[in-house]
């Protein structure tokens, strides 16, 4: 650092002492000073020397070490920087995450920075310190005085948009978020920081603080600032590095900032200044034993005990996390919230996160004014209406409200909270006027004969600029209903050919792909697809021939996609078949005149071929499946997908519990297993299809039922029978499982060994699933006569994973021998699963999954919950126009399932060759009890309840 030679013959740190006073108890002396050293800086060497002599009131004095981030990338800031010596790295990242940023300058010696303070907006990049560093820094409230005041001067000298002050909003999305912001009501949250913090938090926070001082004990120690020193303080930034490097269940610096906020907000980690948010910067905590002045430090048997707790103690903390960092985010005013913090309450609300906490038992009364529209996140309400008592219940999903403030009129019913611990979302009547009316502004209508064919809604789409450098237009349209040849035509008109059939092209247009069998079934699909295909027969040769190049580009593009998407499908579907023939001799003709066109003939060819050209072995076309689809097969090969014309042999039984074995495809209907039945009967009059569990629930099958042998529950049977008789089935002995556990065999196996065979076994069942059984699984398998075999039998297997658990401990007499039982099975949870928590749909486990990256085993349980409820909260027709908005939400969840197969699951091959055959055979083989009565008494005969 270059020495101020002033006329006081200051030495070279008495300047930094005199900004390390407070600005009041500087002497006119101490602004001289400073003054002389900051003349020096080129930093203010354009600036007016009145503006200067303030800035010498007001600076203080900063300086830094290597590799300390100052602010983040969509922080909110809070003050202004000028760079004394050292240099500063400006990282920028497209994403949120912060680990992908990338250095895109380096401020050195004589430039400023944070400008942004003045409208409050986010900072544009994080800056981090490529070396140590001294700066000079001026907070808010006095760079904005000094802007009021010295306007005339700082115009010139700050950079745009400062510097003629253009604050305009950046762009579309953060209008956005800003609106979600202000819309977004949230109710009272508590701001009190616990003063007895929770025996497990008080744990936790005694575990990390005894695991630095054991790991990293710099890490914790008197720290010097403004002249004042810290006793035993820890630095934000550092603590966040810290938590990060010790557990893979931490993915992100938001993530951990949440952990951190959990022991502030109970008080076991407290700020120097007792702030409430934990802050991922260079500020100062202090751990609750670290208060006192003769804090002890952990023994070498604690620091053991830490070690061994730390991971337990991380997954609890990532579990409350997210929760603790909403509070954090909702306790801020709305205008000091950064485009991060929006976005951290925009996926709570995907993942139904309550964002209100009613104290009262009624939301509102009949007859009183509307004035909010609410939507349930968790919990349940009644509806009442004077004289009638309670007429419905609504739960998670539903909302109430909004009648009132479309027609402006008193409620029509009392809302009471069902529950307790209910939350809501709620917007305010003149918020959610709004919405309505920007969503109708932003809505085209397109009409035939004085009815909507197609329904459109205007949104930001996004400043891009296109690989021939052009820029991107700002708004796009998304289809919110219409026919589904209006939907057809607009998707095939919108669709952009730059794009290779591999790459990621609009997802609306999959979405179209993979729904059209809801609305738009193959028999309608492709001759809407060939009648857009022929030449037009309006305008000149070269208009035609343009218009025809570029139309039967997009049909070609669209059908390789839509025949990639459904595969060995179509050999099902005698329409698509057919249509792909003719579709490849329309295509091929039409190359001898326009050339262009060549390029996508191989392509479809390829494609046509795979689909159309019959199986060289029969046996591929139409495998034997054995009953219930046992794996008793000991090979060593991979599971392959079932196809609904692969044969069944089955096993249908009796009344008098014989049987009779059919042959018949899996997709099947219900009636052709009667006619099957019947034949080998000799009589099939009045015979109904009875699917009987093991505890004997019965129900009979509908005619038109198909694919029902993979429907059963895990030791389900089917039978056989005069209508008459189904009061006198009962279930066969076999029915009831096993009468002895496995404890002898399993306990010999290596818990690694188990969950390596049983993760190889599910990826293999999952593997076979097809997307689509997804779709015809929520809207009706017999809807679309389809199987959905393979994601019943995944759905199945965990089901049997949970029994088989519950049954061998139930099967287990001796107490030593369950309690090893049970730590083998923690074991082996450990090896291979996310410790999940299902309370509030589950959202400690989607939080965590959606930060995994693939191949991933989903619970597809809830997949499956969640388009259910998507499939059952929405019509799929509105004003006789197909509801696309629906369509796409539930194509987004089946999206899922192809990302978490996006990479290949390879085993290891280590691994693979260690294990024996009697693992792999014994996780295929799972013989369980699935009757929970049955299971229950087991369990009260072994440790009954006490008194």
């Amino acid at each position: 650092m270059v020495a101020a030679h002033t006329s006081h013959s200051a030495s070279s740190g008495e300047w930094i002492a005199c900004l390390d006073k407070r600005p009041l108890e500087r002497s006119s002396e101490d602004v001289d000073i400073i003054f002389t050293r900051l003349k020096e800086v080129k930093a203010f060497e354009k600036f007016h020397p009145n503006l200067l002599q303030q800035i010498c009131l007001c600076g203080y004095y900063e300086n830094l070490e290597k590799g300390i981030t100052l602010f983040r990338q969509g922080d909110i800031g809070s003050n202004w920087y000028a760079v004394l010596t050292g240099s500063l790295d400006v990282k920028v990242s497209d994403t949120s995450n912060h680990q992908d940023a990338v250095t895109i300058c380096t401020l050195g010696i004589g430039t400023a920075f944070g400008e942004s303070i003045l409208d409050n907006t986010p900072r544009h990049a994080t800056i981090v310190t490529r070396e140590y560093s001294e700066l000079l820094r001026i907070e808010q409230k006095d760079f904005k005085a000094l802007w009021e005041k010295y306007r005339q001067y700082m115009s010139g000298l700050l950079t745009p948009p400062y510097g003629v002050m253009e604050t305009g909003s950046n762009n579309d999305m953060q209008r956005l978020w800003k609106d979600l912001n202000v819309c977004v009501l949230v109710p009272f949250f508590s701001s009190m920081i616990t003063k007895v913090p929770s025996e497990k938090i008080l744990r936790a926070g005694k575990i990390l603080r005894n695991t630095i001082l054991s790991r990293a004990p710099h890490m914790i120690r008197d720290r010097k600032y403004h002249l004042k020193t810290y006793r035993q303080c820890c630095v934000g930034t550092e603590l966040v590095d810290w938590m990060m490097q010790q557990s893979t269940c931490v993915h992100s610096r938001s993530q951990a900032v949440g952990m951190w906020q959990v022991l502030l907000e109970e008080g076991v980690l407290n700020h120097v200044d007792q702030e409430h948010h934990f802050q991922d910067k260079y500020l100062f905590y202090r751990f609750l034993d670290d208060e006192r002045e003769d804090a002890p430090l952990p023994s070498e048997e604690e620091k053991k005990e830490c070690d061994e707790e730390l991971q337990d103690t991380m997954l609890l903390l990532s579990q409350i996390g997210p929760d603790a960092h909403m509070r954090m985010i909702l306790r801020k005013p709305p205008g000091q919230r950064s485009i991060d913090d929006l976005e951290i309450i925009y996926e709570e609300l995907l993942h139904i996160k309550a964002l209100s906490h009613l104290s009262t038992t009624v939301i509102f009364n009949q007859g009183e004014e509307g004035t909010s529209w609410y939507i349930i996140l968790k919990g349940s309400v009644n509806v009442v209406i004077y004289g009638k008592g309670v007429v419905c219940t609504l739960h998670e999903g539903d909302d109430f409200g909004k009648l009132a403030l479309v027609n402006d009129a008193p409620r029509a019913a009392s809302i009471v909270l069902r529950e307790d611990n209910c939350h809501f979302l709620r917007v305010d009547k003149e918020d959610f006027n709004r919405i309505l009316r920007d969503v109708e502004a932003n809505t085209v209508r397109l009409k035939e004969h004085d009815q909507d064919v197609l329904v459109l809604e205007k949104i930001p789409a996004g400043n891009r600029v296109s690989n021939q450098g052009s820029s991107q237009p700002q708004h796009k349209y998304i289809v919110m209903s219409g026919t589904p040849e209006k939907i057809l035509e607009h998707f095939l008109e919108t669709m952009r050919l730059e794009a290779t059939l591999n790459e990621a092209t609009d997802s609306v247009l999959n979405d179209f792909i993979m729904m059209h069998c809801v609305f738009m079934p193959n028999s309608q699909l492709c001759p809407a697809l060939m009648a857009q295909y022929p030449f037009p027969s309006q305008g000149t040769e070269q208009e035609k021939m343009d218009y025809s190049l570029n139309n039967k580009r997009r049909v070609i593009r669209l059908v390789l996609q839509w025949a990639a998407l459904y595969g060995d499908l179509l050999q099902e579907d005698e329409a698509a078949m057919a249509f792909l023939e003719e579709f490849y001799v329309s295509v091929s003709d039409d190359t001898r005149m326009i050339a262009a066109l060549k390029e996508q003939l191989p392509e479809l060819e390829k494609i046509v071929k795979q689909v159309t050209e019959e199986p060289k072995a029969p046996q591929k076309k139409h495998k034997v499946l054995l009953q219930l689809f046992n794996t008793s097969d000991d090979r060593a090969q991979k599971r392959q997908p079932i196809r609904g014309s692969d044969e069944v042999l089955f096993k249908v039984y009796c009344i008098d519990q014989t049987y009779t074995t059919i042959r018949v495809p899996v997709s099947s209907s219900v009636k052709e297993v009667i006619s099957a039945v019947a034949d080998k009967l000799g009589s099939g009059e009045g015979l109904i299809i009875v699917k009987m569990s093991s505890g004997g629930e019965k129900v009979v099958l509908k005619p038109h039922d198909v694919s029902v042998f993979t429907t059963l529950s895990v030791n389900g049977r089917l039978f056989a029978c005069p209508r008459d008789q189904f009061d006198s089935l009962a279930p066969l002995p076999e029915q009831e499982g096993p009468s002895a556990g496995t404890v002898g065999t399993f306990e010999l196996m290596s818990s690694k060994d188990l969950a390596h065979q049983m993760t190889i076994y599910d990826w293999e069942l999952f593997n076979c699933v097809h997307e689509l059984e997804l779709i015809y699984h929520t809207f009706g398998r017999h809807n679309f006569k389809k199987t959905t075999a393979n994601l019943d039998l995944f759905l199945r297997r965990f089901n049997e994973i949970q029994f088989w658990v519950v049954t061998e401990i139930c099967l287990c007499s001796q107490l030593s021998k369950r309690v090893q039982l049970l730590k083998k099975y923690i074991k082996i949870a450990a090896q291979c699963t996310f410790k999940a928590d299902p309370s509030r749909n589950h959202r400690a486990y989607r939080l965590t999954v959606a930060k995994l990256d693939p191949p991933i085993i989903p619970f597809m349980p809830l997949l499956i919950k969640d388009m259910t409820f998507t499939h059952e909260g929405n019509k799929t027709l509105t004003d006789n126009l197909v509801n696309f908005e629906k369509m796409r939400m539930i194509a987004n969840t089946v999206r899922t399932v192809k990302f978490c197969r996006s990479q290949s699951f390879n085993p290891d091959a280590a691994l693979a060759n260690k294990n024996h055959q009697d693992v792999r055979s014994y996780v295929r083989q799972l013989n369980v009890i699935d009757n929970q009565r049955t299971l229950s008494q087991m369990s009260h005969r072994l440790e009954p309840r006490r008194a």
